[in-house]
């Protein structure tokens, strides 16, 4: 390799993968952080509230395949339990927060006239990237009660 390729090699404008990496390792930890936050304040309920939770956030990214974005915060909005509406919150104020949607609702914004279907899909894809880390700790923080009462 002659001297010119390697310094192209070492130079931080060709290293742009690093960066990137680093970015979305980041954004990750954020997502783990807010949901590890949102699941300590959902471990302070009572237990009956802790089950239904959990039992909704394991199911909500099936639903949003299943059935797309919009129409699984529809029916989180029109339950309108506790354990829907926190979980509603939940997941609507990591993603208006990622995008920087200030005062106003994830559904609000995904039923926005100006949403066109590539932003619907990259706002998706960040709800159930959000959804999966809510999902893991609720299993880990929330499924020890289950395993408690059949002791």
């Amino acid at each position: 390799m002659n001297k010119q390729a390697k310094n192209q090699l070492n130079s931080p404008q060709t290293n742009t993968n690093t960066l990137i990496t680093a970015n979305y390792r980041d954004l990750d930890r954020s997502r783990a952080a807010n949901a590890w936050n949102d699941i300590q304040s959902v471990t302070k309920k009572e237990e009956k509230f802790q089950k239904k939770y959990s039992a909704i956030a394991r199911k909500l990214p099936t639903l949003i395949q299943i059935n797309g974005l919009a129409q699984t915060l529809t029916f989180l909005k029109a339950k309108g339990e506790p354990h829907h509406l926190d979980t509603f919150n939940h997941l609507s104020g990591w993603v208006c927060h990622r995008f920087n949607w200030n005062n106003t609702d994830l559904l609000t914004q995904v039923l926005a006239q100006d949403m066109d279907s590539q932003r619907y899909r990259l706002v998706t894809a960040e709800a159930l990237a959000f959804l999966q880390w809510l999902k893991r700790f609720a299993e880990a923080e929330i499924a020890e009660i289950g395993m408690e009462d059949n002791d």
